[in-house]
């Protein structure tokens, strides 16, 4: 892949990440729990898929997509612990919700995740931001 095309690439995950999670505060506003828990989930995915770009990896799967952001770039210290926390816990909560059939997502719930993935995509950003990346 040249230089450019996985600028934009990386470009393009990144502003996937940032209107995801609008989506996610546009919800939870509107007091749809379950939708903001999908899309707080949603834009931490893509946040990961723009790091991941930096390195030129990928997978197909959800799982394979969080077990390289560990991987690459938080057990060696790149990125902070907590950013895997929360990138495990909105991917548990958005199966939970998504595909739970009893199970009642809460205000505190959605409010708590939207607020771990503003955290999490100002983090991607800067760390993108400070590679010289985007």
């Amino acid at each position: 892949m040249s230089d450019e095309a996985l600028r934009d690439l990386i470009n393009f995950r990144l502003e996937q990440a940032k209107e995801t999670l609008r989506e996610a505060e546009v919800l939870l506003e509107a007091e749809a729990w379950r939708g903001a828990i999908n899309r707080a989930y949603y834009a931490m995915f893509y946040g990961a898929l723009a790091a991941l770009a930096t390195g030129q990896f990928g997978s197909s799967k959800h799982t394979g997509v969080i077990a390289l952001f560990d991987r690459e770039y938080v057990r060696p210290g790149t990125l902070p612990r907590s950013l895997s926390r929360s990138l495990h816990v909105a991917f548990d909560l958005r199966q939970t919700h998504d595909y739970g059939e009893t199970n009642a997502p809460d205000e505190e719930t959605a409010g708590s995740l939207v607020s771990e993935a503003r955290a999490f995509i100002l983090a991607i950003d800067t760390y993108l931001h400070e590679q010289g990346t985007v």
